[in-house]
């Protein structure tokens, strides 16, 4: 009974943040943090709301992350073809290594700068929400990260078409580019079939080659990221691997047999989205302006030198595929 005054209040949040998405192009997860950042910095919320809050950032968070594997289907690989799936494996480590180097170049926020290469190298929102608790990242760290990537996912929603047509590439073409570098799966199907059909069915397989990669990026985060954060003698004793990483890899397997009908996928996809809009509204309404003022414009530097970076490799990559 407790939890309900800040679960009415994340409720009421997510369903603006849906309805405004529909107007604006920013997308209901990076609204709902925005708009729980401005309720909880311009009003005093009572603290009979924290238990609510507190459980939709947390349990409902691990509950969506968890779901979030049925809507990947490694079945998908077969589409691919070998070069497309190498293009796509290539681009993701060598932008993970660039976004490290970079951190540690210009001297960033080690675990931030990390999680907004995996979110720019991934699937923005999704992959930063899957991740964020592995390397216990601070709730304003979070929210700049999926503001950030959202924000850069606009921009490149409009410009990456038009880059592929003066580069002079074929439609299938185009939509590698767009699948193997926008954040967000929203962007890569808006931009994709916002040109024609081709270039949006091009665009959404390589973008789903993109997403089943985060399952192995989460193994590597926790018995390598994790474990060197720990030290060796406590590593066993101390560290256990969050409990939404099993029901990640679970369904995502689930999804890959088929067994499940469509409406049954359906109703978990729909699950899934809810209960991170819940999460996120949660976060937002714990986060403080004055932390993402201190933080914000080195954050979006330096994803926007990642997303250069992501974008020119895979128009090489693409070129080399063509000889």
């Amino acid at each position: 009974m407790n939890k309900i005054y800040g679960l009415v209040l994340t409720t009421s949040i997510s369903l603006l943040a849906m309805l405004l998405s529909k107007y604006i192009a920013l997308g209901s997860v990076t609204l709902a943090i925005i708009l729980g950042t401005i309720l909880g910095n311009t009003v005093r919320i009572p603290k009979k709301f924290n238990s609510g809050i507190s459980f939709s950032e947390k349990a409902l968070l691990a509950l969506a992350i968890s779901l979030m594997g049925i809507n990947l289907d490694f079945n998908v690989l077969r589409e691919l073809g070998i070069n497309t799936i190498l293009l796509i494996i290539i681009t993701l480590i060598a932008t993970l290594a660039f976004a490290i180097y970079l951190t540690k170049k210009l001297k960033f926020d080690k675990d931030l700068g990390l999680i907004l290469g995996i979110g720019s190298a991934i699937c923005g929102s999704a992959a930063i929400a899957a991740t964020k608790d592995i390397l216990n990242l601070e709730k304003q760290k979070t929210a700049i990260a999926i503001a950030i990537v959202n924000i850069l996912g606009t921009f490149g929603l409009f410009a990456l078409p038009l880059l592929g047509y003066l580069i002079g590439f074929s439609d299938i073409e185009i939509g590698i580019l767009l699948g193997n570098t926008l954040q967000s799966v929203g962007h890569a199907i808006a931009a994709g079939f916002g040109v024609n059909e081709t270039v949006g069915q091009s665009a959404t397989i390589v973008k789903m080659g993109r997403i089943l990669l985060l399952t192995p990026v989460i193994l590597w985060l926790i018995y390598v990221v994790v474990k060197k954060k720990t030290n060796k003698s406590e590593v066993s004793s101390k560290f256990q691997v969050p409990i939404f990483v099993f029901g990640f890899i679970f369904f995502s397997i689930l999804a890959s047999t088929h067994l499940l009908p469509t409406y049954i996928i359906d109703a978990i996809s729909y699950t899934c989205k809810v209960s991170l809009l819940l999460a996120m509204s949660a976060i937002g309404l714990k986060i403080s302006f004055r932390a993402i003022k201190e933080s914000g414009w080195d954050a979006f530097v330096l994803t926007s030198y990642i997303f250069i970076f992501q974008i020119l490799l895979t128009v090489s990559l693409i070129f080399v595929i063509q000889m």
